[in-house]
C-alpha cells in the first residue's frame, strides 16, 4: 500500500499542467500506483474546469490567431497531466526507456549504485532510474535543490521512513541521507533533480566537483 504522496501544491501543479515536465512524469506514475491521489487531482481538474467555464470571453487580436496558426505542424510535446496518462503511466516509463532496464545505458557509481539518466525534454531537471542493489546504499548525500523520488520496483528505506512501491518522496536543500535498498531484493527509483546532489563521505566528494545536472 502506497504510503507517502506528493503534497498538496505538487498536485495542484500537476493537475493545472503548470509543473515541470520532468517532476510531471515523476507524479504521473505515483498516481498510477495511488488511487488516493488520483481521484485528488481528478477533483483538482473539475474544480478548474468548472472555475475556467465561468471565464469571461475576451478578445484576441490577429497575431496571436497566426501565432497558432503556425504552431499546428509541430510536434506535439509529451504531456502527463490527462487522465489517459494516469490510468497508462507504466507505458509512460517504458515510452522513455524505448526497451527494458537492461537497454539502458547504465553509469556505475559503486558496487551497489547504478544511474540511467533519461530523456523527457524538460532542460531544467534531470529524470534517471536508481538501480540499487538488495542490501545496498546511496552513498549519504545532501541536495542543492530539490529531489523528487518515486519507488518503481523493491523498497528503500532513509532516515526518515521505509519506502514501497508507489511511494512518492521530496527532499530539499535541508535534507541529508542514505537511500537503502532492503535485503530481500533490488530496488529501481524514479529520481528527478533540479540540481546536482552532494556526497557527504570522504571518499565520495572526489566525485562532487564532476557532479553535473543531465537535463533533456
Amino acid at each position: 500500500m502506497v504510503t507517502h504522496h506528493p503534497d498538496m501544491r505538487l498536485l495542484t501543479e500537476f493537475a493545472s499542467g503548470s509543473l515541470p515536465l520532468a517532476q510531471s512524469a515523476a507524479i504521473s506514475v505515483h498516481l498510477h500506483f495511488c488511487s488516493h491521489c488520483k481521484r485528488q487531482v481528478n477533483a483538482l481538474q473539475d474544480m478548474g474546469a468548472e472555475m475556467f467555464d465561468t471565464l469571461q470571453p475576451a478578445d484576441v487580436d490577429d497575431s496571436l490567431l497566426d501565432n497558432v496558426l503556425a504552431h499546428l505542424d509541430d510536434e506535439a510535446p509529451l504531456t502527463y497531466a490527462s487522465s489517459a496518462a494516469i490510468d497508462e503511466s507504466p507505458v509512460l516509463v517504458q515510452r522513455l526507456m524505448t526497451g527494458d532496464y537492461k537497454d539502458l545505458k547504465w553509469s556505475r557509481i559503486n558496487k551497489a549504485l547504478q544511474i540511467a539518466r533519461l530523456r523527457t525534454g524538460d532542460p531544467e531537471h534531470e529524470f534517471a532510474l536508481y538501480h540499487i542493489k538488495a542490501g545496498g546504499s546511496i552513498p549519504c548525500h545532501s541536495h542543492k535543490g530539490t529531489e523528487l523520488t518515486l519507488v518503481l520496483e523493491g523498497s528503500f528505506s532513509d532516515e526518515e521512513g521505509v519506502y514501497h512501491q508507489g511511494d512518492f518522496l521530496m527532499r530539499d536543500a535541508e535534507d541529508v541521507h542514505t537511500p537503502t535498498a532492503s535485503r530481500t531484493a533490488d530496488c529501481i527509483c524514479i529520481g528527478v533533480l533540479d540540481a546536482p546532489i552532494r556526497f557527504k563521505p570522504w571518499n565520495y566528494r572526489l566525485l562532487n566537483p564532476f557532479l553535473q545536472l543531465q537535463a533533456s
